[in-house]
């Protein structure tokens, strides 16, 4: 670590130089303006001027590209903050391959569309304002997401219902647009301070956790998806299983909407309170499995080995749970509350 000395210019101003190297990278010059932030946790931050503007274009070379790898980086750049992408070859026009490619990860990323398009060249522009969301609030929607397609997989479980697990499928689209979202603004917010406030933050502090919380979020939502795909791979779509022990699954699956809630409430309120009754809701939730599994009646093999794989989903979604929970945890006790003084 690299110190200066803070120096007296006059009864009431204070001074301290700037490294020499890091003006010259930024190029920043006598008379230029930066930008001062205070995070209320003693930091003070200093930003070059051209901090304050996004990264506005970035340029994906598909020449020795197949169409999956120009996707994912499609997915990347987009992630990273870029406002305008732009995918090109140098000799020759894109191959079909490849424009499909494109139009593939603009359905799946939020906010964008196609401005420009040429046989050579496509630009797809992103139009969100990280000020139009917080990253509080995407987590909650995140949460909410998993638990509807949670619920609806184990309705349509109950029921027999392949056009209601069709629907909890349809909504994993959705999931990922979130979670991909949450990652552009963590990221975004991560090389520009500036824009943590926009997104809810007092500092960047929490942006580690909220990058694996939102992970957690996304695996839970994939675990609601394969409930659902328990039900439509049936035989009929059919499960022969007792009443009593779908009443115990529902029961369950209630337990675990009340964890994977508490959990994101826990983190975003930084209340350790609710961190530590996440914990007691897992213990309870494993007992409950472990009563289900011990109670069930005589069924056929694969409808057995199904209503195992529907508990180890609603598991491993509670296993996140209390992860998220951890998180919350640290993040709670890095602030002063009744429980901690920092001094």
């Amino acid at each position: 670590m690299e110190t200066r000395k803070v120096q007296r210019l006059g009864p009431s101003t204070l001074a301290m130089t700037l490294p020499a190297e890091w003006a010259s990278e930024h190029d920043v010059e006598k008379g230029d303006e930066v930008s001062l932030r205070t995070s209320g946790k003693g930091t003070l931050t200093v930003m070059p001027e051209s901090a304050s503007s996004e990264e506005t274009e970035a340029i994906i070379h598909a020449d020795d590209l197949s169409a999956d790898a120009v996707e994912r980086a499609i997915v990347a750049q987009y992630v990273l903050g870029r406002r305008v992408i732009r995918i090109e070859r140098k000799e020759g026009a894109l191959s079909s391959e490849h424009i499909n490619a494109v139009y593939r990860a603009e359905t799946q990323l939020m906010g964008l569309g196609v401005i420009e398009e040429t046989p050579e060249s496509i630009a797809i522009r992103c139009s969100v304002d990280p000020e139009d969301f917080t990253l509080d609030n995407l987590l909650e929607r995140l949460e909410r997401t998993g638990q509807t397609m949670r619920g609806e997989g184990i309705k349509a479980l109950a029921h027999g219902n392949p056009d209601l697990a069709q629907r909890a499928l349809n909504r994993e689209r959705q999931a990922n647009k979130i979670f991909v979202l949450l990652l552009r603004l963590i990221f975004t917010a991560y090389q520009n301070p500036n824009l943590a406030r926009a997104v809810g933050l007092d500092s960047g502090f929490p942006l580690i956790g909220y990058r694996s919380i939102a992970k957690n979020l996304e695996l839970t939502a994939d675990n609601g998806e394969d409930i659902a795909e328990i039900v439509i791979e049936a035989e009929d779509h059919d499960i022969d299983v007792d009443s009593s022990v779908m009443r115990d699954i529902r029961e369950m699956n209630e337990l675990v909407d009340e964890i994977t809630t508490v959990s994101v409430e826990a983190a975003v309120e930084r209340d350790y309170d609710k961190s530590n009754h996440v914990r007691g809701l897992f213990h309870e939730i494993t007992e409950r499995e472990d009563e289900i599994l011990n109670g069930l009646p005589e069924m056929p093999n694969e409808d057995l080995l199904r209503v195992r794989e529907v508990l180890v989903s609603l598991e491993q979604t509670a296993q996140y749970a209390m992860r998220n929970a951890e998180i919350a945890a640290n993040l709670a006790l890095n602030e002063e509350s009744e429980h901690t003084t920092i001094n």
